[in-house]
């Protein structure tokens, strides 16, 4: 049995299966998981409250497990328009070529007040931030509905906010994970990525702060990658690329298809699809963009939102982001219950 805020929750397992925005956390692949003894995150960012509704109800109505919701916390609405317009100008011939118009670059706070609200009314068993940290009256009013507070976490400064609002727990980000790093503050005068600290760095780091406990995330895809997360302090693995290939994540089949051929062969940190530090595998539209992309997150995801809809409806993978840990390698495409299983007993032998 797990400590920490899986026991409170009486999640048997010490699995988190990570939130992944943009299709691949299904609440359908959260119940798969619930009911095998891990605990699951749906992906508040990029959906409405009215769309974040819906996928609680139908999570509700899939399992009586306890779940989990993350929210994007709103950056700065400030912007290099200047170094944006370059990028745009840079991004016309793929637009071009594509046959659709570039979007409107533009700032927004993805919802945050409604969906808090949402998830106030909710009362969702936990509720995670990335991005950012939380107000301390935000965590307050979660805490007043029942709701498990994480914030995750880069850097040990950041944790120390965290701990200062009321955080439950810590997802330490390792810079072996997939998708966007969660930093607070992803500064475009530091060399890209070069703030990242990998897994086992971070976790040293944190382990004379406990509390609050920490779940460790970042290239864990087995139940010995977990074990040795266990071992070093935390409470908890989270695992999100591991889980993209189940056939309960939303995963688009372009993605699928990229995560399994032999010509992706490496992964890379990159801004130039959304303007915000994130790992994937190299294709072209990365190779190509990456050294010009401005930090200007959410000006960049929207600008290039109908680029990558349109290279994923085509199959074109060397246009879309393919959003993914170091690793991808040893994805296994098994149904969800299953992968838990299996890291189970590789968890058991391990330890």
């Amino acid at each position: 049995m797990p400590s920490g805020p899986l026991a409170r929750l009486g999640v048997p397992l010490p699995v988190v299966v990570a939130p992944m925005a943009g299709g691949p956390s299904t609440p359908e692949l959260v119940a798969a998981v619930g009911e095998a003894g891990a605990l699951g995150f749906l992906a508040a960012g990029y959906r409405s409250a009215v769309q974040l509704e819906a996928q609680i109800a139908r999570t509700r109505a899939l399992t009586d497990r306890p779940f989990g919701v993350n929210v994007f916390v709103p950056g700065s609405s400030s912007v290099d328009v200047a170094a944006l317009d370059r990028y745009a100008l840079r991004l016309a011939p793929v637009a071009q070529r594509l046959g659709v118009p570039l979007g409107d670059g533009r700032w927004d706070d993805d919802g945050y007040a409604g969906k808090l609200e949402l998830l106030v009314a909710a009362r969702v068993p936990m509720v995670a931030f990335t991005f950012g940290c939380p107000s301390a009256q935000d965590v307050e009013r979660l805490h007043g509905a029942g709701s498990l507070v994480a914030v995750t976490v880069t850097s040990p400064a950041e944790a120390v906010q965290a701990q200062r609002v009321g955080a439950d727990a810590l997802v330490a980000q390792g810079a072996e994970a997939g998708g966007h790093q969660g930093c607070f503050d992803d500064d475009p005068h530091t060399p890209l990525g070069g703030a990242a600290r990998p897994l086992a760095t971070l976790l040293a780091e944190l382990a004379p702060t406990a509390p609050p406990p920490v779940i460790a995330a970042g290239g864990l895809m087995t139940g010995a990658d977990i074990a040795g997360a266990l071992a070093a302090g935390a409470v908890a693995g989270q695992l999100g690329t591991a889980f993209l290939c189940c056939p309960e994540a939303g995963t688009s089949e372009t993605h699928r298809r990229a995560l399994a051929d032999p010509r992706f062969t490496a992964t890379a940190f990159t801004r130039a699809f959304t303007g915000r530090t994130a790992r994937g595998l190299v294709n072209d539209f990365l190779r190509e963009h990456t050294a010009d992309a401005p930090a200007a997150y959410p000006w960049v995801h929207h600008l290039t939102r109908p680029l990558r809809a349109a290279a994923a409806e085509r199959g074109d993978a060397d246009t879309v982001h393919l959003w993914t840990g170091q690793g991808w390698r040893d994805i296994r495409p098994l149904p969800a219950a299953e992968l838990v299983a299996t890291l189970a007993v590789e968890l058991a032998a391990a330890r």
